[in-house]
C-alpha cells in the first residue's frame, strides 16, 4: 500500500482495534482513516489478531461490514479494503442503489466475508431475503456525521439493530455531534476515544483563502481560477449548477466535468476516472456527490458556492491537502456573502486571507500558478460524461451526437449509420451512443428519407449496404444508400390494376 509510517489515526486506534475494543475515531478527511480501520477489520476476520478466529464463508452471511455514506466513498473503501483481504484469503463486495442488483446477489450467493454498503441498498437486500447481518462480527461505520445529516440515522440504526449484541463496532467520523453521539449511547460498549485533531481543525497544511468579488466578475474569477495546470475541485450547492459550471468552463476551453447526483453511475464513474487519471483537470461538484472522491494531488479546492454550513466546508476543503500534502483552498464571496463566510470561517476554526480581486489581480495569479493551454471547445476528455460541450447529453458514453433527432431513428444502437428500413441509430451525428428515438421513429425516418434524399439527415449516406436487399415485407427491394422502398414490377403492377379498379378503366 506504500505506507511505511501511521498516521496518527492509525497510531492511536490500532492498538485497542486490533484487540477487539469498540473505537470511536475522530479525524479529518484525508487523516488515514480508512487504513485505521481496514487493518483490524481484515486482521480480526481473518484470525490474524490476537483473540480472533477465522470462521468459514458461507452464502449471504458475511462476518464484516462497512457502512458508508455514498456509492463514491463506499467504492472507495472497497478499493483500499479488497487487497488487503486478498491477502488474508478473504472476499469483499461493494453494494449501492443506483445500479442494477444482480451482480450484487450474485456475489452474496457466492460468498463473501466483508460487505461495504451504502445504507439504503443495504436495507433493500435484507428485506428481499438476499442477506442476513446475524454472522457479523466486525461493524464499521465511516463518516458517521455525514451519515447522519443526510438523515441515514433511521435506517442506519435499523441495519445495526440486526448485527449480533457483543459484535465489536468502530465508529470514524470527522465531528461527533447531534445524530452520531446517538449511535455511539445506542451500539457502541464502552468505546475507546481517540481523536487524532481538534474537532474543528483544519488541516494544516492547508492555505484558506476567501477572494471577494463583485457579482459581475464571478465568472471570469473561477474560470482564472480553473486555468491552471493542476487538478482543481469546485464546489457548488446544487445539481443543475455544477453540470451547468462544468458545461460552461469546457465551453471556454478549460476540459472539466461534473458529478453530481443526476448522473448515471457510469457517467459518475466515466467522469471521476477521466479526473483521476488527468484527462481533465477540473472537476465541479455537489457536497454529496464528493463524499468519497479521494484523489491525490488535488492543489486547489475552490468553493464556488460557500457551503451552508462549517462541516460540509472541512469536508470540502479535506479534498486537497490529503495525507500531509500541500493545497488551498479558496472561497468566492460576493460582497453580500461577506458576512455569512465570515461566520463560516469562525466556526469552522479557521483564519483566512481575505483579499478583494478581480480576475487579473495578482494573489489570483499566485493561486492559479502555471496556466494550461486552452483547448477547442469541441474536445471530448477520455472518457467523461456531461460536461464537455462534446459529450453526450443523456450522459451515456464519450459521444458528441444528439439522440433519438427526429430525421433518424426508432429504436437501436447508434452505430454512426442508417440502417435500411428507418430503423436507423440512436444519434444525428454518428457517433457511439445508445438511446431510444422516438416510438413513431420508422414512419418519421422513412419521410425525412425521402425528403432528404435517401439519407437520415444527411449524416450517414455511406452506411446502409449499397444494391438491393430484401424487405422484411412483401420482398420489396431496397436501393441506394439510403433506405427508400422501391417496388419490383409485380408489386407496380398489382398496384396499378388496383387503382385502374376503383377508377374504372382496364387494366394494360
Amino acid at each position: 500500500m506504500g505506507i511505511t509510517e501511521a498516521f496518527p489515526i492509525q497510531e492511536k486506534t490500532l492498538p485497542d482495534s486490533l484487540s477487539g475494543r469498540d473505537v470511536l475515531g475522530r479525524g479529518r478527511t484525508g487523516s488515514g482513516k480508512t487504513v485505521a480501520f481496514a487493518l483490524p477489520l481484515v486482521s480480526r476476520l481473518a484470525g490474524l489478531a490476537p483473540g480472533s478466529s477465522r470462521v468459514a464463508r458461507r452464502a449471504n452471511r458475511p462476518t464484516g461490514l462497512v457502512l458508508a455514506p455514498t456509492r463514491e466513498l463506499a467504492t472507495q473503501i472497497d478499493r483500499t479494503v479488497a487487497p488487503l483481504a486478498k491477502v488474508a484469503g478473504l472476499k469483499t463486495t461493494v453494494i449501492f442503489g443506483g445500479v442494477s442488483q444482480k451482480h450484487q446477489e450474485k456475489a452474496l450467493a457466492g460468498g463473501v466475508d466483508i460487505v461495504v454498503a451504502c445504507p439504503g441498498r443495504l436495507e433493500d437486500l435484507i428485506k428481499q431475503g438476499l442477506l442476513t447481518l446475524d454472522d457479523v462480527r466486525v461493524t464499521v461505520l465511516d463518516e458517521a456525521d455525514h451519515m447522519a445529516d443526510m438523515g441515514f440515522l433511521p435506517v442506519v440504526t435499523r441495519i445495526l439493530s440486526r448485527t449480533p449484541k457483543g459484535s465489536q463496532r468502530l465508529l470514524f467520523s470527522a465531528t461527533l455531534d447531534n445524530g452520531v453521539d446517538i449511535l455511539v449511547k445506542k451500539f457502541l460498549k464502552d468505546p475507546v476515544l481517540h481523536s487524532a485533531d481538534n474537532a474543528q481543525a483544519a488541516v494544516t497544511t492547508m492555505d484558506h483563502h476567501v477572494l471577494v468579488t463583485d457579482s459581475d466578475h464571478k465568472q471570469a474569477l473561477i474560470e482564472t481560477l480553473a486555468s491552471g495546470t493542476g487538478r482543481r475541485m469546485m464546489f457548488t450547492r446544487t445539481k443543475y449548477r455544477a453540470k451547468k459550471m462544468a458545461k460552461k468552463l469546457s465551453q471556454a476551453g478549460i476540459p472539466a466535468v461534473d458529478l453530481q447526483g443526476n448522473l448515471s453511475q457510469g457517467a459518475r464513474d466515466r467522469n471521476l476516472a477521466a479526473f483521476s487519471a488527468g484527462d481533465v483537470r477540473v472537476l465541479v461538484a455537489t457536497d454529496v456527490a464528493a463524499r468519497g472522491v479521494h484523489v491525490d494531488d488535488v492543489e486547489l479546492v475552490v468553493h464556488i458556492d460557500p457551503p451552508a454550513e462549517h462541516k460540509s466546508y472541512l469536508h470540502r476543503s479535506g479534498r486537497t491537502a490529503r495525507a500531509g500534502a500541500s493545497g488551498s483552498v479558496i472561497t468566492i464571496a460576493t460582497t453580500e456573502e461577506r458576512s455569512d463566510v465570515n461566520k463560516l470561517m469562525k466556526k469552522a476554526g479557521v483564519t483566512p486571507r481575505v483579499d478583494q480581486v478581480a480576475p487579473g489581480s495578482e494573489v489570483v495569479k499566485d493561486l492559479v500558478g502555471e496556466r494550461a493551454e486552452r483547448v477547442a471547445p469541441g474536445a471530448t476528455p477520455t472518457g467523461a460524461t456531461g460536461g464537455s460541450p462534446s459529450a453526450s447529453r443523456s450522459g451515456g458514453g464519450a459521444s458528441g451526437s444528439r439522440r433519438g433527432g427526429r430525421g433518424g431513428s426508432g429504436r437501436g444502437r447508434g452505430r454512426g449509420s442508417a440502417q435500411a428500413a428507418g430503423r436507423g441509430n440512436g444519434t444525428r451525428s454518428g457517433t457511439a451512443g445508445a438511446g431510444r428515438g422516438p416510438s413513431n421513429g420508422r414512419s418519421q425516418a422513412r419521410s425525412s428519407e425521402r425528403r432528404r434524399g435517401g439519407s437520415v439527415d444527411g449524416a450517414a449516406s455511406g452506411s446502409a449496404r449499397p444494391g438491393a436487399s430484401r424487405s422484411a415485407r412483401g420482398g420489396s427491394a431496397q436501393r441506394g444508400h439510403g433506405a427508400d422502398r422501391v417496388p419490383d414490377r409485380a408489386t407496380a403492377a398489382a398496384q396499378r390494376r388496383r387503382e385502374n379498379n376503383r377508377a374504372g378503366q382496364p387494366t394494360r
